[in-house]
């Protein structure tokens, strides 16, 4: 197995340069994405599907409701023909065919809302091949959007990577026992899928293609903070956002025998802890070396969940703030 690239957690990130936020009218804009047209797409806690048309030199931006899932939105993603994949930690995987003119005429289809008979919980985020196939994570088995937190003190590995194949009616998984499985994307030549294993500080890999298809190893691991939604950018890059930095208390939870987490699970269940103030974004190459090592303390734009870069912008998405956020790319590092 090949032997993982290392975040070393002593290093210091370089600065994260100042935030502007834009608020689109909902709570929570989870993950980002942005469409051929240059637009952000991101779905909020109101169950709605915003695009946002980003200011520029001739006004300033643009928010449109395209469509409502009924449920939670979380992960999303484009399309080729225009369409936008969504995960509804509700409902499951969805398509959705947004039409400009009113969200009346717009049209969601499950696609995903089981898996062997069993309700899709926590569906969490999605990425498509060029074939049509589907790489998409659950998060847990056992708790829902809600307990998050719950699940990741109780470290109890239900996660899941599933995949559909173009005309299959039902998912396979590709991997399980997962630590609280959230982004996921696909490498430039899509001879392997990544995943943000949130509760275990890493990227994990499985092969798609040549002599180690089927086999997972790791991408990169020991990262400083609990790793979100992933994104890929045009230079192969893999974004991704870390929610949380780690702590000395919840380490030594992980360790501790199977009763013992699950007690603190269920405190965690009552009793959320807000946010600490720190952004924090990291860039990793296709080979699991880290490009980017961002941060900021004192911020006022809490718990970023999801970063999309957007010609020498990164764009930002939270679970609890009321809008998106923006930022210039520095350059990397030489």
């Amino acid at each position: 197995m090949r032997r993982p690239a290392t975040a070393a957690r002593a290093t210091q990130p370089r600065p994260l340069p100042p935030l502007r936020m834009l608020r689109i009218g909902g709570p929570g804009p989870e993950d980002v994405v942005v469409d051929a047209a240059g637009r952000v797409l991101t779905g909020t806690g109101d169950g709605r599907i915003r695009r946002i048309s980003l200011p520029g030199p001739r006004g300033g931006a643009r928010v449109e409701e395209i469509a409502r899932t009924g449920g939670r939105p979380l992960g999303l993603e484009t399309l080729p023909d225009g369409r936008l994949l969504v995960c509804d930690a509700e409902r499951g995987l969805l398509r959705i065919t947004p039409e400009d003119g009113g969200v009346s005429r717009g049209r969601t289809e499950v696609l995903v809302g089981s898996v062997a008979g069993t309700p899709l919980k926590f569906c969490s985020n999605v990425t498509a091949a060029a074939d049509g196939t589907l790489y998409f994570t659950a998060s847990s088995l056992r708790y829902g959007l809600r307990d998050w937190q719950a699940d990741i003190v109780e470290h109890s590995g239900t996660g899941r990577l599933l995949r559909l194949r173009p005309g299959d009616g039902e998912p396979e998984v590709l991997l399980d026992d997962l630590q609280f499985a959230n982004g996921v994307a696909l490498s430039a030549d899509e001879s392997y899928v990544a995943v943000a294993e949130t509760g275990a500080y890493r990227l994990v890999r499985l092969w798609l293609t040549g002599p180690r298809s089927g086999a997972r190893d790791t991408l990169t691991d020991d990262l400083p903070g609990f790793p979100d939604n992933l994104s890929r950018s045009a230079d192969g890059t893999f974004w991704t956002a870390l929610a949380a930095p780690r702590t000395a208390p919840l380490e030594w939870l992980h360790r501790a025998p199977a009763a013992v987490r699950r007690g603190a699970a269920a405190a965690a269940t009552r009793l959320h802890v807000p946010p600490r103030r720190v952004a924090r974004l990291v860039g990793v190459d296709a080979g699991g070396r880290i490009t980017h090592n961002l941060g900021r303390h004192g911020t006022g734009y809490r718990m970023i969940t999801s970063v999309y870069e957007h010609e020498g912008t990164l764009v930002l998405g939270s679970l609890l703030e009321p809008g998106i956020a923006l930022c210039e790319l520095p350059p990397s590092p030489a």
